[in-house]
């Protein structure tokens, strides 16, 4: 049984309709829609031996809890907030490239989404002028749009907690480098627009998505480590960074997170590479690339609060979770009995 969430339900329901072209037997695969009392109902429900889920963190506490105390086996993916260390000897165009499609693909909207970015030493003079130059070229609008860079985020809603995020961290001392929130306010007061696209600090927007539920990629730089945006998963195209004087302090600011869901680093070095990978605090490691994400026969092992249960998604974890397994221990005495279970030998 699969339940997708109510505020993204048409691709399983297309997912469904081609599983129904497989003619399989009534009752092997079920989709059922709803919201949080159907979600409830399957959680509660008798009927119902394991319980996979994927979602924030809260509701993933509160889906463990509630199946568990149902006697069902449970596996709740959570929340993220995904650092990606830049060591000075990184490549910086090639760095640039992961950060971006990390950050603003999905327009941030997944949970191996890199949003905080930890430059360790002089890598932040290098780094953070070319990142600002691409961010700002990317276009954003209709998702389905060749040329669009970065979609709508899930909903009005969703765009209100994002900008409140950023303004919050405002508050709190950082420094918009790239305003996503730009383009919008560029627009109040213009009369009949001539062109179909308007320029801002955060990207290039479609002028028939500055009425919808989009954010422009924003980068907030001057960020340090207590400030709430820092753990807080924004869920949306927004990038914090941080500068760490040594490959030491930019592990402890990643340890500090409550989240370990995945992390990155970018460097030609090897020693840091093996530092890192041993003593980050992160079920997925990526060396120069963005997004950590194993391909699927390796297990989706996101840490501490990013996961509850002991059996992962992917690989053989996922087969195990659904596996229910049976030990049959046996003697038989007399020949006849063994030649019929075994054959004769």
């Amino acid at each position: 049984m699969l339940k997708p969430s109510e505020q993204v339900p048409l691709t399983q329901n297309r997912v469904f309709e081609l599983i129904d072209r497989l003619e399989l037997p009534a009752g092997v695969v079920n989709l059922v829609n709803g919201d949080r009392e159907v979600a409830q109902a399957i959680l509660e429900s008798p009927g119902i031996d394991a319980v996979s889920f994927v979602g924030s963190a809260p509701v993933a506490a509160h889906v463990y809890a509630t199946a568990a105390a149902h006697g069902k086996r449970v596996q709740a993916l959570g929340g993220a907030k995904n650092h990606m260390v830049v060591m000075p000897d990184a490549v910086v165009d090639r760095a640039v490239e992961g950060i971006v499609s990390s950050a603003f693909g999905a327009a941030g909207q997944r949970c191996m989404a890199g949003s905080v970015v930890v430059t360790v030493g002089e890598a932040g003079e290098r780094l953070i002028g070319p990142l600002i130059e691409v961010t700002r070229a990317l276009r954003v609008g209709d998702g389905l749009d060749p040329s669009v860079n970065v979609g709508p985020v899930i909903s009005l809603q969703a765009r209100e907690r994002i900008e409140r995020a950023i303004e919050a961290a405002v508050a709190e001392g950082a420094t918009l480098a790239v305003d996503g929130r730009g383009a919008l306010r560029a627009l109040k007061g213009m009369d009949a627009p001539s062109s179909p696209d308007v320029g801002a600090g955060g990207g290039t927007f479609r002028r028939d998505a500055l009425r919808g539920a989009f954010v422009g990629p924003t980068i907030l730089t001057g960020v340090t480590p207590e400030m709430g945006i820092v753990d807080q998963e924004v869920f949306g195209p927004v990038l914090v960074i941080i500068q760490a004087e040594s490959l030491d302090e930019a592990i402890e600011i990643v340890n500090a997170s409550r989240y370990g869901n995945g992390t990155s680093i970018f460097t030609e070095s090897g020693a840091a590479v093996r530092r890192y990978r041993h003593d980050v605090q992160a079920g997925m490691v990526g060396v120069n690339i963005g997004v950590a994400a194993p391909v699927a026969f390796f297990p989706f092992s996101g840490w501490k609060a990013s996961f509850l249960g002991d059996v992962h998604a992917h690989g053989t974890d996922a087969i195990d979770f659904y596996t229910r397994k049976k030990t049959v221990t046996s003697r038989f005495f007399t020949e006849q009995a063994q030649e019929k279970l075994f054959g004769e030998h």
